[in-house]
């Protein structure tokens, strides 16, 4: 099914199309310059497209496709992109200037069920079970407010999930969501379950329907390594004295996103002496989170403005005391520090009684496909290393009658 934005456009008989994919260094201008075009007529075509779809020709990926529609005399009847599989952006020739058009193909949607132990890290465990780089990313964030992915994980720890595929003309095109998934973290066993409410708003829950997502997030940022811990006597490295430590310090690249631990209001946002750029949120009467040393504040945020648990409010730096880039988090409760890796995160609000009936007629039929799959799985796997122990005797009898 192909969903249209825009009317039908129809190229003219003598036209020609020049097909190019995106190279590294490429911009919108050396594609169009490569197809013969000035930057004077993409800017034309470019402005012609509403302001929030400019970005779909201008924030290019490798091996993005691009199409050049010429007539005979090599100017632009139209240009278009393909950013994915699923969608195609087209600015097309008009008398008064180019019309932009979206076509959408509708993708069908198949459950599909994948087990996997970690050996290593969860990334190879995943990806050894066939899970795309996208769906490890948010099995990670459904379990992440009970387990610490960084620092939690065993081996030997096992997962199993049920997410969506996207396919169109049964080729494999992207994932859709995660439905339901069990993680055994150090011989606990923890399950989700992805419940959309009567508001549209999709969380996940337990196998009882409390909810997994508590009213903080535990850490703020996808940091590389602790840098430094909490402590009430640490040998400040700038400033070569012993000092308390009143926060975790996250190392993490310049540049990398930080998130709101939770919904509130930002009290302060700016330079905070040996913070540097800094941004202080209060959660309601009882919490507040510090966040320091950013390169930058995200757009639009000032004090008084209202944010989201999650939602992106900086970026990693090094500003004001700090000898490399990371994130220096602070955690309070009642004006007190506390250990932002060990401070008891308070759950977010449950379901109704309404709510979590129609959840448990969601979630019992997957949580049920979990255990069937995973029983089939376990077979399978005990199958294998039988099979694989009975060509070693084969193979250990044969060398002993030669």
């Amino acid at each position: 099914m192909t969903i249209s934005e825009g009317p039908l456009i129809l190229m003219p008989e003598h036209s020609s199309t020049l097909t190019f994919h995106v190279e590294k260094g490429d911009s919108l201008s050396t594609l169009f310059n490569k197809a013969g075009l000035s930057n004077a007529v993409m800017y034309s075509a470019l402005e012609s497209a509403p302001k929030e779809q400019q970005n779909k020709f201008t924030h290019l990926n490798l091996d993005q496709l691009f199409e050049f529609t010429l007539n005979d005399a090599g100017d632009l009847l139209a240009v278009s992109t393909k950013p994915d599989l699923l969608n195609t952006y087209t600015l097309a020739k008009q008398d008064n200037g180019y019309m932009f058009s979206h076509n959408a193909i509708k993708p069908t949607y198949k459950k599909v069920y994948a087990y996997g132990s970690i050996n290593s890290s969860l990334f190879a465990a995943a990806d050894k079970a066939g899970i795309p780089h996208a769906m490890i990313m948010e099995i990670a964030n459904a379990f992440g407010y009970d387990i610490d992915f960084a620092l939690d994980l065993r081996q030997g720890d096992v997962f199993e999930v049920i997410f969506e595929q996207k396919l169109v003309n049964g080729k494999i095109v992207g994932t859709g969501n995660l439905l339901a998934a069990r993680f055994t973290n150090r011989g606990k066993e923890f399950t989700v379950v992805r419940f959309t409410n009567s508001n549209k708003v999709a969380s996940y829950y337990r196998a009882d329907g409390t909810s997994m997502q508590r009213a903080f997030i535990r850490t703020p940022v996808d940091f590389t390594r602790i840098s430094s811990k909490f402590s009430l006597g640490r040998y400040h490295p700038v400033l070569n004295r012993i000092r308390a430590h009143k926060g975790v310090d996250y190392a993490a690249p310049t540049g990398t996103a930080i998130r709101a631990a939770g919904n509130g209001k930002i009290v302060s946002i700016g330079w905070k002496g040996g913070y540097g750029n800094a941004i202080v949120i209060q959660h309601g009467k009882t919490y507040s989170t510090l966040y320091g040393h950013m390169s930058r504040f995200a757009p639009g945020l000032k004090a008084g403005s209202y944010v989201k648990q999650s939602q992106t409010i900086g970026y990693v730096g090094m500003t004001g005391l700090a000898t490399g880039p990371h994130l220096h988090y602070e955690f309070r409760v009642n004006g007190k520090h506390v250990d932002p890796l060990s401070v008891k995160l308070p759950m977010a609000d449950p379901l109704s009684a309404k709510e979590k009936t129609r959840f448990l007629e969601i979630s019992q039929p997957l949580l049920s496909e979990l255990n069937e799959n995973k029983a089939l799985s376990l077979a399978k796997i005990q199958a294998d290393k039988d099979n694989a122990a009975d060509t070693t005797d084969e193979n250990t009898e044969a060398d002993s009658a030669e």
